[in-house]
């Protein structure tokens, strides 16, 4: 257990070293369901949380070759990596989508969702978190990763 610690340390610490940007789920930054119901509110939530529990039983995690990356990125690399650190209360669904490239990630309450993705193209990544949707268009050439929370 005393070996893991420092492994575990020396990933947080690489994670932290990468392009980051925090967005606070209250703030201008993330755009807020414009729907007034608040009815409807509860069902996408609910919705969300149904989402993020089909997908749970059958998402396969790339978490070596995040790492992998993030340790020994190479610029011959065609691939990077996109971090996303929910810090907040609730269990979102990440969708990261660009040219040839889709994949919907499960991200739990104060977890972190990670996918290896093409260099050199734009993605659309969005999700909801409590309530607040989250969604960012941005160009990715090298490790990117976004801190979420309420």
């Amino acid at each position: 257990m005393k070996k893991f610690f420092p492994f575990a340390v020396m990933i947080i610490i690489v994670l932290n070293s990468c392009e980051t940007t925090h967005y606070r789920t209250t703030s201008g930054s993330v755009k807020p369901k414009t729907n007034s119901n608040a009815g409807n509110r509860t069902f996408t939530a609910n919705q969300t949380e149904l989402e993020y529990q089909t997908l749970l039983k059958t998402y396969k995690s790339e978490t070596a070759a995040v790492l992998t990356d993030l340790l020994n990125g190479s610029e011959d690399s065609p691939n990077t990596s996109i971090t996303v650190e929910n810090n907040s209360r609730c269990n979102m669904v990440l969708t990261i989508s660009g040219n040839n490239y889709f994949k919907k990630i499960p991200i739990g309450a104060n977890k972190i969702g990670s996918a290896m993705v093409p260099k050199n193209q734009n993605y659309n990544i969005s999700g909801m978190v409590c309530n607040s949707v989250y969604q960012k268009t941005k160009f990715i050439s090298s490790s990117y990763n976004v801190t979420l929370s309420n």
